[in-house]
């Protein structure tokens, strides 16, 4: 990328879902280096969507070694972390894995999440996590149940943060962000719950110490000659993917929405302290002590586009097209609103914000006229429904007035478009390197106690050579379209509800 090198940069290191990202960010300069690994989800059984530990930490240390390669010559002041949420493993005494990632996308809990809804205890309130088999708290009780032996030989339960900050420190320790993500803390307290932890069928000596997300642990010596780091170097423990997001984006005010899509989606805003909102449909994760981000993230988000192309338009493949480009063309040949046809996108075991893993996918309207590019168009416009009906809950804490996306999809016009439209707002769509990534170090910076506000950390990493953010305006056609199709959605899935209940095919089912 352009720019002099500069004389500091720090290094923000994103463990996404399905691969890493390590960053180096210049102080105060457009300078940055960017390396980029991926490794797969794997799905062994129905409801299962787990990874390999081992895969995820080789693609983190090849990513971190170019990056820091790229990066010669310059002082690395340090390696700040995020994480994706909701993962679980057991470890033995050792620090080895005995069970692989089971990831935020896995359902296999549902029947789990289901008995802890009906329990006499409100886990939201005291957690800020809605009840759903993401959660760590209910994948443990699934263990509780179905593995007993694995739980009983367990010494340690924890996420994929604690693990990767075992192999770059030594140290197994949590931070606020992701311990608020488990289901099991205490969001108030900012501790372990006793009562959550009673529920999921473990206890509080077997979960890892909680950090402030700004603290900082030195880098363990084997890991610093394999990535060509000095030993000691500061890793500031970071916070989760989510929270970071926000923080990347700019989006760390009321009444400005941080908006992600990529594998799954989410759109978040910014509050001083934990809370729930009315209607108990989002969640409330951790920043840092002081700053809190309230919303709800959607499964199925361009997984369902991947999905589409994998399914529907295999064969459609034009000569100089990328396959995702191909498909969305054909995608954008037919009109908003896809001529009546509404897919309800919910592939995985869905989140927000009906918070449902029993929902179950489906085409609503068809007839023979349609073909497959309104299949798929539908498929575009039902996520962006999904990302709607929480920014619309948003709305009810504070105003929106504007919102921030990024995510790998917007590199798409029609993605842009649909989503403007169907927020009936403008959305300005920052730079997938200004997403997470860009939180992990900014957070770092400000860990480091380079700037005293988070904003500042922001401003002083954001490329001062790189053009406004592009701004995607709402079409008012497409806005009076989408106002009506997103109407109906609320009674289609009541509908489907009651088909899926007379066929008792409710069970989540991971495709």
């Amino acid at each position: 990328m352009p720019g002099v090198r500069p004389a500091q940069v720090i290094v923000g290191l994103d463990v996404g879902t399905t691969g890493v990202k390590a960053v180096a960010f210049g102080l105060g300069s457009s300078w940055r280096r960017v390396a980029i690994r991926e490794y797969p989800l794997l799905q062994p059984a129905p409801d299962e969507a787990v990874q390999d530990p081992a895969a995820i930490v080789g693609a983190a240390a090849v990513a971190l070694a170019e990056c820091v390669a790229g990066a010669a010559d310059a002082e690395v002041l340090a390696v700040a972390v995020s994480a994706a949420m909701h993962g679980l493993m057991g470890l033995d005494g050792e620090l080895r894995p005995l069970t692989p990632l089971i990831t935020w996308a896995d359902a296999r809990a549902w029947q789990e999440a289901r008995s802890l809804q009906q329990s006499d205890v409100d886990l939201q309130a005291l957690t800020g996590v809605p009840v759903h088999p993401m959660t760590p708290l209910a994948k443990l009780l699934w263990f509780a149940r179905h593995e007993p032996e694995t739980l009983a030989a367990a010494r340690w339960w924890v996420g994929l943060k604690d693990y990767l900050l075992a192999w770059l420190t030594g140290r197994l320790v949590t931070e606020l962000s992701s311990a608020s993500g488990t289901g099991l803390l205490d969001m108030n307290a900012r501790s372990w719950s006793a009562t959550a932890i009673e529920l999921a069928g473990v206890h509080a000596e077997q979960l890892p110490e909680i950090l402030p997300t700004t603290f900082q642990l030195p880098l363990d010596a084997g890991v610093a000659r394999q990535v060509g780091l000095r030993a000691g170097t500061p890793v500031v423990v970071g916070a989760a993917d989510g929270p970071l997001g926000n923080l990347g984006t700019g989006a760390i005010a009321p009444g400005l929405i941080g908006l992600s899509l990529g594998t799954s989606g989410a759109a978040r805003m910014a509050v001083a302290e934990p809370s729930i909102d009315r209607g108990r449909t989002l969640f409330c994760f951790a920043l840092t002590d002081t700053v809190w981000v309230i919303g709800g993230a959607i499964s199925n988000g361009g997984n369902v586009a991947r999905w589409a192309e994998q399914s529907l338009t295999p064969d459609f493949h034009p000569v100089g097209e990328s396959p995702d480009q191909a498909m969305l063309e054909l995608a954008a040949s037919v009109p908003a609103g896809s001529d009546g046809v509404v897919m309800l996108p919910y592939l995985l075991a869905e989140r927000a914000p009906l918070w449902d893993p029993g929902l179950l996918g489906a085409f609503l309207g068809l007839r023979r006229e349609h073909t497959r590019a309104h299949l798929v168009r539908a498929a575009v416009e039902g996520v962006c429904i999904q990302l709607r009906l929480i920014v619309d809950r948003l709305d009810e804490i504070a105003p929106v007035h504007a919102v921030r996306a990024t995510g790998g999809v917007f590199r798409s016009a029609l993605w842009g478009e649909v989503m403007a439209a169907m927020l009936a707002r403008p959305l300005m769509i920052v730079g997938e390197a200004e997403g997470t990534a860009l939180g992990a170090a900014a957070l770092g910076v400000f860990g480091l106690g380079r700037t005293t506000t988070l904003a500042e950390a922001v401003s002083l990493l954001a490329d001062p050579n790189a053009p406004a953010s592009p701004r995607v305006d709402a079409d008012p056609r497409l806005v009076e379209v989408y106002d009506r199709l997103r109407a109906g959605i609320p009674r289609q899935i009541r509908e489907l509800d009651r088909v899926a209940d007379l066929f008792a095919a409710r069970e989540p089912s991971t495709p």
